[in-house]
């Protein structure tokens, strides 16, 4: 059991005063997933104590300060039945009236443990799972709880930890304390452990006391804590078979001694403790002879995690692998609440009432499968597997939908769902894939897709369907990641073993053909992108029809090749049609793909050069995806990038640059520093400082990230060129306009390779490239080249789009500076009157022209 604890930052006061237990039914103000106090606990009164003092003994800050002692944990550690667990809970209702917020962790699967807090969301006023994601709403609960906002006195309980490693970005630093108890020794490596034996003989005695309040004697308590090793599991399973069928202590002695003697024969593995699986062992043959259909429960639950079970799980299952006992039971749920009470009396599970779960300890569930055959143990995991796959609900958006598939993740891999050949089962495991997606959670959806791949390719060879539609989930996870060589080359390699096994026209094939456009633009291929998008497109239409959402999603792709392309007319017009049939039948709850539509539409807008209306889009689109989805949803962030950018352009410096830093910030914290959203996030906010003056760090900002999109997209992605000129542009206005020529010159050569003169890409550089000339003095060359590009722009854009008026004004500058006084006049009076016709007089770059500033043309990458 891990422990710290600190106190605010200047405060005089311990905020945590060591006392006594507090007053009775004082509860905090969030008290969540804590176990029911155990009314028998015993003992352990001197630990607690010290831990209790070590606790306020620990001392970190709210925010982490270089000179600041690190903080040491304390350890409580054990085997397994040895109590740690008890105590803790023992300690948190103990002590519960010195916190606003005790929240119960069970950590023995590291990659829920993210769920586990991500729960814990809402209760701190911020975006849960079903809205957020898993990993969005942990990381708001571990900053939330770091700041000490809204509660400075919490409690987390991370319950059978395992490697220290596991648990290092979880841990919150703070003013808070935390709790971690463990199993493994090397937590002494990484904190001061206090190890956790069984009972002493008095604490024994004590216990058996409170348990057999009438029928056993002192000397009968000793004789039996000695013979079952003051193991204090052991000790609960005998008291509750004794008080439960009134078996006197002699009887459970003999009975015990010849249990022992059989099991020392069996030679039972050392992981299970000799006096528990004797005790279980009697408490098994006795609930068998009075009950037998609850051991048959009993078994069931054995194959589950040692999370806690929904109680509503174990309901008739049409069609499902049930054994005929179970089904019986199931079916009578009389007969099953009164198996269940059963096994709570026997204390072979753990009920809490409050949520509706039951729970086996991990010892007995591995004493239970230990003692079955291989082919009851197989039928016992294809009824688990039913039960499961059934109560999946069949959506993946509103929130109880969302709150079942998180109770179901937690049984996935210690129910070993990935081996099942069942087509219900793998359905099932599919769907999660799905709802982890949209739920955002990307990272954990690519690892049960590897999981499911390995095992059932092992199983059914790489051609069978289930196999094909977990690399398609997998491929586009991988996009998501940011690893668009690898989603391209799984698209490759199954996309004609789907159209051999499933057929050209099958949902699944169409779906991977799709992916391909992605990853077309992904890799800069822009006009190949176009191409293969519009016979994508063509396909779904004949397939579906033109309303269902997976020819929506298709005819939304094709918009973004189109502005990708240059032709932005076409994009919003396409981008328009999607987002309004799309919305017509969008599902309940939050939807990612209503988002993704909706920030398309939006950017296609601002491209089209109708800034004020691409802010009106976006920042509805923005409101949907906070309130839908959540703050930290990487399609929220994309919208909140986007609109930085549109509102940039707009002229609302300060709301874009409150917008940018914002998304930036989030965005490291959600993916990391290389992933392509975040590198789109650091090059907005680098235009952002470039327009509000900070140039020093405007181009320490862009050249990092210049440099990181070689590595995430190559050397000779147009995004990458675009960044360059970028960078190019910082140079130029920080006083180094030959680097900047240079770099310039650099990226529209690549550019004009890549795309064609006729991009507005290689327009945008080719601008940038104008003023590196201007500012050397080459006024004709500039001249000259102002002249084509601005053909260029017109005959692309149109006469009064942003970019052809920026160029124009920019030619005016350069006219003068020529002496060619009626042209730059004539060009000076027709692109001012398209200032005003356009943006208005007010708006920045109108000024800009009217003031004789010279125009730049910055790069903002477009999200895939």
């Amino acid at each position: 059991m891990t422990v710290t604890k600190g106190n605010l930052p200047g405060q005089g006061e311990n905020r945590f005063p060591e006392g006594a237990e507090p007053a009775a039914g004082r509860y905090p103000e969030v008290w969540g997933r804590v176990p029911p106090r155990h009314k028998n606990f015993t003992g352990r009164d001197e630990q607690i104590r010290a831990l209790h003092a070590g606790l306020l003994n620990q001392v970190t800050a709210v925010v982490p300060q270089a000179q600041a002692d690190p903080v040491v944990p304390h350890t409580l550690q054990g085997y397994g039945g040895v109590g740690k667990t008890l105590m803790a809970v023992e300690y948190a209702h103990r002590y519960r009236g010195e916190y606003d917020l005790v929240w119960w962790i069970l950590a023995d699967q590291p990659g829920l443990v993210h769920s586990a807090l991500a729960h814990l969301a809402p209760h701190l006023g911020l975006p849960g799972p079903a809205v957020t994601g898993v990993e969005d709403a942990a990381n708001g609960v571990l900053e939330a709880l770091r700041k000490g906002e809204p509660y400075s006195r919490w409690l987390l309980v991370f319950d059978n930890a395992d490697e220290p490693e596991e648990l290092t970005d979880v841990i919150p630093q703070g003013p808070g304390h935390v709790l971690i108890t463990t199993r493994n020794h090397r937590w002494a490596g990484v904190a001061e452990t206090i190890p956790v034996n069984v009972f002493s003989e008095r604490e024994s005695v004590e216990f058996l006391s409170k348990r057999i309040p009438r029928g056993i004697t002192a000397e009968e308590a000793v004789e039996l804590s000695e013979a079952l090793g003051h193991l204090p599991l052991a000790l609960e399973q005998a008291g509750a078979l004794q008080a439960e069928t009134g078996m006197s202590t002699q009887e459970y002695l003999r009975l015990l001694a010849e249990r022992t003697g059989l099991l020392l024969r069996e030679g039972k593995p050392p992981e299970y403790p000799k006096p528990m699986t004797a005790a279980w062992q009697l408490s098994v043959e006795k609930l068998n002879e009075n009950l037998p259909e609850a051991m048959e429960l009993l078994r069931c639950c054995a194959f589950f995690g040692p999370e806690p079970i929904p109680r509503d799980l174990f309901f008739p299952v049409e069609n499902g692998r049930v054994r005929p006992e179970m089904a019986e039971l199931l079916a009578d749920p009389i007969r099953l609440s009164k198996a269940i009470g059963q096994l709570g009396r026997y204390a072979l599970i753990r009920l809490d009432g409050a949520n509706r779960t039951l729970q086996v300890h991990r010892l007995v569930q591995a004493l239970l499968r230990e003692e079955l055959d291989e082919r009851t143990r197989q039928e016992i995991r294809l009824e688990v597997w039913s039960l499961l796959s059934a109560a999946a609900p069949a959506n993946f958006t509103d929130a109880p939908a969302q709150t079942r598939y998180f109770e179901l993740l937690s049984h996935m891999r210690p129910a070993r769902v990935a081996e099942s050949d069942l087509p219900e089962v793998r359905r099932f495991a599919l769907d999660m894939l799905r709802f982890l997606y949209v739920s955002g959670n990307y990272e954990t959806a690519s690892r049960h897709a590897r999981d499911l791949i390995e095992q059932w390719s092992a199983v059914s060879g790489t051609d069978d369907p289930f196999v094909l539609e977990a690399q398609a989930q997998y491929a586009n996870r991988l996009r998501d990641l940011g690893r668009y060589v690898e989603a391209h080359d799984l698209n490759r390699a199954i996309l004609p073993r789907m159209r051999r096994t499933l057929g050209h026209a099958h949902p699944e094939t169409l779906s991977v053909l799709s992916g391909l456009g992605a990853d077309y633009r992904a890799r800069g291929d822009f006009w190949q992108a176009r191409e293969h998008d519009e016979e994508v497109l063509r396909q779904h239409q004949e397939v579906f029809g033109p309303s269902h959402s997976a020819t929506l999603l298709a005819m939304n792709n094709l918009a973004l090749g189109y502005a990708l392309t240059s032709d932005f007319a076409e994009a919003r017009s396409r981008h328009e049609r999607a987002y309004m049939m799309f919305k017509r039948s969008a599902p309940t709850g939050g939807s990612p793909t209503l988002l993704w539509f909706w920030t398309g539409l939006a950017q296609a807008v601002r491209l089209i050069g109708d800034y004020t209306e691409a802010c009106d889009l976006g920042e509805d689109a923005l409101a949907y995806g906070r309130g839908q989805l959540g703050m930290e949803d990487p399609r929220t962030l994309r919208a909140q990038v986007d609109l930085a950018i549109a509102r940039r352009l707009s002229g609302q410096l300060d709301e874009a640059l409150e917008l940018g830093q914002d998304a930036h910030a989030r965005c490291l914290s959600l993916h990391g520093i290389n992933h392509p959203s975040t590198l789109a996030a650091a090059m907005c906010l680098a235009n952002l400082w470039r327009m509000t003056g900070e140039l020093a760090g405007a181009l320490e900002l862009a050249e990092d990230t210049d440099m990181r999109y070689t590595q995430a997209y190559g050397p000779d992605h147009p995004y990458k060129h675009g960044c360059t000129s970028n960078v190019a542009l910082l140079y130029r206005l920080t006083g180094d306009p030959e680097r900047s020529r240079a770099m310039n010159e650099s990226a529209l050569t690549a550019l004009e390779a890549r795309l064609g003169r006729n991009h507005h890409y290689t327009l945008a550089a080719a601008t940038n490239l104008v003023g590196d000339l201007a500012a050397l003095g080459e006024g004709k060359n500039a001249t000259r080249l102002g002249r084509g590009t601005l053909r260029r722009y017109r005959s692309l854009l149109g006469e009064e789009h942003p970019s052809t008026l920026a160029c124009a004004a920019n030619l005016v500058l350069d006219l003068r500076g020529e002496q060619e006084t009626e042209e730059a006049e004539e060009l000076a009076e027709r692109t001012f009157d398209g200032y005003l016709r356009t943006l208005g007089r007010e708006h920045p770059f109108a000024g800009a022209m009217a003031q004789g500033r010279r125009l730049v043309a910055d790069f903002d990458p477009p999200l895939l």
